[in-house]
């Protein structure tokens, strides 16, 4: 899969509440209360392309200009 998109970096001291709230329910770790510094990325994709295999990449575009495709 390849995913394009705007990032956002966020130390863990900085990231938005509802952003860690989310991140820590998914992965069942929330990184604030680990030691050591942690980074956030945010991605809004643009756009994504999804294949199995190289000679598929041609009209794979399942997403553009942040919009699902059919």
């Amino acid at each position: 899969m390849l995913l394009r998109g705007e990032a956002e970096c966020f130390l863990d001291q900085d990231v938005p509440g509802d952003a860690a709230e989310a991140f820590a329910a998914k992965f069942e770790w929330d990184p604030r209360a680990a030691e050591g510094s942690f980074l956030y990325v945010r991605v809004v994709p643009t756009s994504v392309r999804a294949w199995r295999g190289e000679p598929e990449l041609s009209g794979r575009v399942i997403m553009r200009d942040g919009t699902w495709l059919g």
